[in-house]
């Protein structure tokens, strides 16, 4: 995803300069969601307006660490990605053939049950919380997890997530 189609990725929709080598601090393991063990999810701190940035950080991360970029799903429960923002201008067509092929990091909104249901797990999903209401986070989470197939990175309010969880 990282431009490597010639399309903006994750880490391309921010100058270089303005993004971490690392994702923000990371919190302790936030509480099991649905029995899930607790080393499966990472919650990442940020805010309703960094959350994107800081789950672009943690997917250059990933990629950085060797994870391939089919491996990765992005999920927002507030503002579409950019990344998914700009695909979807190519038709709804185009923008699920890449989740199909599954072989670039794919961005999709968590609060649409129907774009959530047609996704495929992938190893590791980001969910971005970058606004959405209580009961919109409340239900993306246990469906971000349900798509991740071996971790849940959550960048969101520490606080307003463990309320949640």
């Amino acid at each position: 995803m990282r431009g490597d189609r010639g399309r903006p990725g994750p880490g391309s929709v921010r100058p270089a300069a303005a993004r971490s080598a690392a994702p923000a601090a990371v919190a302790a393991p936030a509480a099991p969601a649905q029995d899930a063990p607790a080393e499966r999810i990472q919650l990442v701190a940020a805010t309703d307006d960094t959350a994107v940035a800081t789950a672009d950080d943690a997917v250059d991360s990933l990629l950085d660490e060797g994870r391939a970029p089919g491996d990765v799903l992005v999920l927002t429960t507030g503002e579409p990605h950019p990344w998914a923002q700009h695909e979807l201008s190519f038709g709804e067509d185009a923008y699920w053939r890449q989740e199909s092929e599954g072989e670039d990091v794919f961005c999709a909104t968590a609060s649409a049950a129907s774009a959530v249901s047609r996704l495929t797990a992938r190893a590791v999903v980001v969910l971005a919380v970058n606004g959405g209401s209580d009961t919109v986070v409340a239900q993306a989470l246990p469906a971000a997890l349900a798509k991740a197939a071996e971790r849940l990175v959550v960048c969101g309010d520490p606080q307003r997530l463990r309320a949640l969880l």
